[in-house]
């Protein structure tokens, strides 16, 4: 029997970043506490924090925003999930290799990849040393999976902090406008295993317009 999971974090002050650079701030400018008649609260943030979609205009200054995708975009039906242990920061041909062992390519979607890191989202070493994906693995997604239209997995970028070089170029051939493919970074896997089959996914990303990275809910139905 399925069922519906979360695949996407809360944000909160304590929300991790790339870098530990940024943060989430949630505060009140009125509060029924203190006489007001009601609760007002603003939020201070970047856009690539939580779970998140980077898009095309992160790279690239022609690139798509959100009011470039219509609604259908963001279904999702036929979902590729893997499941690995990294032996390297910067993952490449052992996920290469799990793509190659895929039959009907052409029939998928969407790709999300659990590398375990999740597990990791409290600790520092979720945000300075988390894997990333060498510019390959998008090449050959690209060339081998013509219907996926986004990439996500469970690591807080898809660049790793410790080799941001190679992060820039992974990002840039993911996104690149003449046929993107999004990346939904930081998602919440921990519910799911390679035993799980997702059946559906919805990704409900906030419409800010003209933004290069959209914070986003997702919704998986998991059997």
């Amino acid at each position: 029997m399925a069922k519906k999971f979360y695949l996407s974090y809360v944000l909160d002050e304590n929300t991790p970043t790339y870098g530990n650079r940024n943060k989430f701030n949630l505060y009140k400018k009125s509060s029924i506490l203190n006489g007001d008649v009601a609760n007002d609260s603003f939020i201070e943030t970047t856009v690539h924090i939580g779970t998140h979609i980077d898009m095309p205009y992160h790279f690239y200054e022609n690139g798509q925003t959100i009011g470039d995708f219509d609604v259908e975009y963001f279904y999702f039906s036929n979902v590729l999930f893997l499941e690995l242990n990294p032996n390297e920061l910067v993952i490449k041909d052992e996920l290469i290799d799990l793509l190659k062992e895929i039959n009907n390519k052409d029939s998928y979607d969407s790709i999300i990849v659990k590398t375990g890191i999740c597990y990791k989202r409290k600790e520092e070493i979720f945000w300075k040393k988390n894997y990333g994906f060498h510019p390959e693995v998008a090449y050959y997604i690209r060339e081998n999976f013509p219907k996926v239209r986004v990439f996500g997995f469970d690591s807080i970028s898809v660049s790793s902090f410790a080799n941001r070089m190679i992060g820039r170029e992974v990002h840039k051939v993911f996104l690149n406008p003449e046929k993107p493919i999004l990346l939904i970074e930081d998602m919440d896997l921990r519910k799911i295993s390679q035993k799980n089959r997702v059946r559906t996914m919805i990704v409900a990303p906030l419409r800010i317009s003209k933004c290069d990275g959209i914070p986003c809910t997702i919704v998986g139905e998991i059997e």
